[in-house]
């Protein structure tokens, strides 16, 4: 009895073992190659539980999420202009067809990188080298990096790989090129600076040579209106003296005058070189004969 206890005990170890090594689990993270004898069976992509032949087939898994290509240092590269740029780029990829990978690259996540690397660094060279400076940092940097994702992208499909996204994290000059690029920025600025204010000053000039000329006219317009008016008002004037004359001579004579005392003795300062009986005291030496002329 305790035979056979041990015995089926046995049998119980080894059926689990058997079936725990014909099973195996791809997690959704995870796409798994099915090889037998060496040679590849089956590819599973799907998340779920699958069944192997024990010992005569194994499982190889790898990574299904994106990764990343991440240069360590700033790779150099040449302009058009023959001007050295320090390049700080990413990769952005992925596992598409997993058979491919295997066949290509062994499943070797290192050669996978190495060969987008390579990819990447070539067509990044023949793109900088058509585009200067200016165009590299700011000008097509966006047109630079797709034209980069797709070019390797091409290549990337041929090892199973797909490229998501190409990125410059920073485009650098050497310090060298930086100070003559600064030097030669600062001088356009203040170039561009200098033609402003001459632009400026032009104008300014020719705005105040308007208001001039405008200020001009306006008071030669107001000096014509005053004249005018001041020639109808004399005019008006004349012909209230002249015919307050001709209806009172003598009033006029008085009224005259008086305007004229008033404006000899307006100031007490004021001296006045005539004769008592100048015609001019008539009215104050002989007051009476004024009044009797009045009536």
């Amino acid at each position: 009895m305790g035979k056979l206890s041990s015995i089926l005990s046995v049998i119980v170890a080894v059926l689990v073992l058997i079936s725990t090594s014909a099973l195996f689990i791809v997690d959704e993270r995870e796409q798994a190659i099915l090889f037998q004898l060496g040679e590849v069976v089956d590819v599973k992509t799907s998340p779920g539980l699958y069944f192997k032949i024990p010992v005569a087939q194994n499982v190889r898994y790898f990574d299904s999420r994106i990764l990343t290509l991440d240069t360590e240092e700033p790779e150099r590269f040449i302009t058009s202009e023959k001007k050295n740029v320090l390049v700080d780029f990413f990769v952005k990829w992925r596992i598409v067809d997993v058979r491919q990978y295997y066949i290509s690259v062994r499943g070797d996540e290192a050669l996978a990188r190495t060969r987008l690397a390579q990819t990447v660094n070539s067509s990044m060279r023949d793109e900088f080298g058509n585009r200067t400076v200016h165009e590299v940092v700011s000008g097509e940097r966006d047109r630079i990096m797709e034209i980069m994702r797709q070019k390797a992208n091409v290549d990337a499909k041929k090892i199973g790989v797909e490229v998501v996204d190409v990125r410059l994290k920073r485009v650098d000059l050497p310090q060298e090129v930086s100070e003559s690029v600064y030097r030669r920025m600062e001088a356009e600025r203040k170039r561009v600076a200098n033609e402003l204010r001459s632009t400026g000053a032009a104008e300014a000039e020719k705005i105040r040579a308007d208001a001039d000329r405008q200020r001009e006219v306006i008071l030669a317009e107001a000096y014509r209106e005053a004249q005018t008016i001041m020639g109808e008002g004399d005019g008006q004037a004349a012909a209230i003296y002249a015919g307050t004359f001709e209806k009172s001579p003598e009033f006029y004579t008085f009224y005259r005058s008086l305007e004229a005392y008033k404006k000899s003795f307006k100031d007490k300062q004021d001296m006045l070189v005539l004769e008592p009986s100048s015609e001019f005291f008539k009215y104050l030496n002989n007051p009476e004969n004024s009044s009797a002329n009045k009536k």
